[in-house]
């Protein structure tokens, strides 16, 4: 297992900085898709198993896992971490739980846009959290715009980004590997 460039397969370093994907091969990885032969190639670039996880590698050779390929926002040529901002908001007291996604934007391309529910009680506005991530993140990485509702789950209890992001998308095509 490796963390590397994916436009040039070489390993990132190792200053807990720069991101990369995280591949691997071995015998506990999977052959390929099944009857797929072109999500297989896709997955398989280089040789080794690309798995859609941003991370960075530490000195010490520990891989911290940033976020999902599918999940960076892209705005105005930035990247921005959906976990980073989401992190953020998960700070406020009033925060129970948070999604991150990006959303179409003409003068971007995409910007965040933060899907919250309040914890019992709680009265805060979309632009009190705008301004507390503000004061803690980059200004390019706060989210634009704030939604407060129930979020989707899996039956285990996981949050459905994707289907956030779908409905936002609706009717309009995003250009994401």
């Amino acid at each position: 297992m490796d963390v590397v460039n994916p436009a040039t397969m070489e390993p990132v370093p190792r200053d807990g900085a720069t991101q990369g994907e995280i591949v691997m091969r071995g015998n506990n990885v999977m052959l390929g898709y099944y009857k797929d032969e072109n999500a297989t190639e896709i997955a398989f670039k280089g040789g080794l198993f690309h798995s859609g996880d941003i991370a960075v590698k530490h000195p010490d050779g520990y891989v911290e896992i940033k976020d999902r390929s599918k999940d960076v926002i892209i705005s105005a040529g930035e990247n921005i971490s959906s976990v980073e901002v989401e992190n953020v908001i998960y700070r406020h007291p009033e925060a129970l739980e948070v999604a991150v996604v990006g959303v179409p934007d003409s003068k971007w391309g995409e910007v965040p846009k933060a899907f919250v529910t309040l914890k019992p009680g709680a009265t805060v506005s979309a632009e009190e959290l705008i301004n507390f991530c503000r004061e803690n993140i980059a200004r390019f990485k706060v989210p634009k715009h704030v939604e407060f509702r129930e979020l989707p789950k899996t039956a285990t209890g996981k949050i459905l980004k994707y289907e956030l992001r779908n409905k936002e998308w609706e009717g309009r095509e995003r250009k994401v590997n």
